[in-house]
């Protein structure tokens, strides 16, 4: 008798862990409302963080040039004067040195707080917690919610999320755009309606009037993810990707619009690029000590006085440049690679980005996270590829960040809207890790995990028709 209820006890005990895992952090077990609650947790503490870094660090770093352009074109805007800058005339500035979002995302905390540093800086932070509730959505979407709750709380305290997020800066906004494009293209995938394909595209819009260069995410994301989804008849996926750009367009053109009636070049979404391509192309930056970056110095003295001449004056000498040197540009476009992905002289790029209003210790921070993702990034891959999930999406930003490096110059502060894939890749190594240790200490609910999964619509092998899952 007395082994029989020891064996009970043990029995119900057993039974009573089994529920409590099963409800708990299991993969498929945590319902939509468990994870909304929870991403809600990790989403307020993420905020918590973020504003205590803006009041106790990043206000008082150094401030940028960059910074101070967004800030005095967001205050124009509250004051009724539209994208124009008139206190930086005297550097020969139009307002479409740089695309519009960051000062537009800027205008009411510029208007309601009397151009109040602190909001405006804290509202950056706000839309850093939207990329992290975003990050933990793409997790969902791809592995399951404990893979998007993960996902969501290592993006919470990623330093090199959270570093953005106290500047004045467009990394940011395009960071979470190109979360939101992702988001909605695995959505598209699984369920293929013009509503997530109209959301992927107004990510992609988000993104590229941020960052002129995401522009790629539409031949880089877009295209090759509506030709893999075999299931799908060809007009229906033409008709699909039609909605992705058309969405983005729509969204770009009045910005465009304004550009063309504007300045006498021509210029697609911004005339940046000139003072980039000098400064870029020069003596300092094609060897020594300052290779693969960019000096501010090597840009000519125009002669032209309008913007949009100006920049095309620029243009022409970077380009000049590049054509006498075609020999270096192996060696000057690797290292630019090298720079942005923390391979080349990290402890230098740490050191620039204090000039940016980005701590040292905050970078060196980064740098230490950000090789330990990796490792987890690689494993994740290869975990979706053997699951026969797409990785595509989150290769895309990759990619851009990549070429537009080779194509300009290495920093690690336009690594951000890529930080997406690698956070999202590595939780899915993490949730994978912990499933693998569960079904060791616990086979039972590892069983009933297992059981869930397999029925799962999002990760059946054979969906219903019309309704395909992101497996290649």
């Amino acid at each position: 008798m007395g082994a029989g209820v020891c064996v009970g006890r043990g029995g119900a005990r057993g039974e009573r862990r089994h529920r409590l895992l099963s409800r708990g952090f299991g993969d498929g077990s945590v319902g939509a409302r468990r994870f909304a609650v929870m991403l809600a947790i990790i989403a307020t503490a993420a905020l918590a963080g973020r504003a205590v870094y803006v009041v106790m660090v990043a206000q008082d770093q150094t401030t940028s040039y960059d910074e101070v352009y967004y800030r005095e074109e967001a205050s124009n805007i509250a004051d009724g004067r539209g994208f124009e800058l008139p206190r930086l005339a005297v550097l020969a500035l139009g307002s479409g040195e740089h695309p519009p979002a960051t000062a537009a995302m800027l205008v009411p905390a510029e208007w309601l707080s009397d151009d109040n540093e602190l909001a405006l800086r804290l509202t950056v932070a706000l839309a850093g917690v939207g990329v992290v509730v975003l990050i933990g959505l793409i997790g969902r979407e791809i592995a399951g919610p404990r893979a998007g709750l993960v996902a969501a709380g290592v993006a919470a305290v990623y330093p090199n999320l959270w570093m953005n997020d106290g500047l004045l800066m467009p990394e940011t906004f395009a960071t979470l755009g190109t979360a939101l494009a992702i988001l909605f293209t695995y959505r598209v995938i699984r369920q293929p309606t013009w509503a997530n394909a109209a959301g992927g595209g107004a990510g992609c819009a988000i993104a590229m009037l941020s960052r002129a260069e995401f522009a790629l995410l539409i031949p880089l994301l877009v295209v090759p993810v509506m030709s893999m989804v075999k299931r799908l008849t060809r007009p229906r996926r033409v008709e699909l990707a039609a909605v992705f750009v058309f969405t983005a367009a729509l969204a770009v053109a009045p910005w465009e619009g304004y550009l063309l009636s504007r300045y006498e070049r021509p210029a697609f979404l911004s005339y940046g690029e000139g003072g980039v391509l000098a400064g870029a192309n020069c003596a300092p930056t094609y060897s020594g000590s300052l290779i693969g970056l960019w000096v501010g110095l090597c840009k000519p003295h125009a002669k032209a006085h309008e913007a949009s001449l100006i920049a095309d004056e620029k243009r022409r000498v970077g380009l000049h440049y590049v054509s006498h040197h075609l020999d270096r540009r192996p060696v000057v476009m690797t290292a630019r690679i090298a720079r942005t992905w923390s391979i080349y002289r990290p402890f230098q790029m740490a050191k620039f980005s204090e000039a940016e209003g980005r701590p040292r210790w905050a970078s060196f921070a980064g740098l230490g996270t950000y090789w330990v993702l990796v490792g987890f990034m690689i494993a994740g891959a290869v975990t979706l590829r053997h699951q026969r999930i797409t990785v595509i999406p989150l290769l895309a930003p990759a990619m851009i960040v990549t070429l537009v490096a080779a194509a300009f110059y290495g920093l690690v502060r336009f690594r951000a809207p890529a930080e997406v894939s690698i956070v999202v890749l590595a939780a899915v190594a993490f949730d994978s890790a912990l499933a693998r240790i569960r079904s060791r200490r616990h086979p039972l609910t590892s069983s009933a995990v297992s059981e869930h999964r397999s029925t799962d619509p999002r990760r059946s092998s054979n969906p219903s028709p019309g309704t395909p899952n992101p497996r290649k």
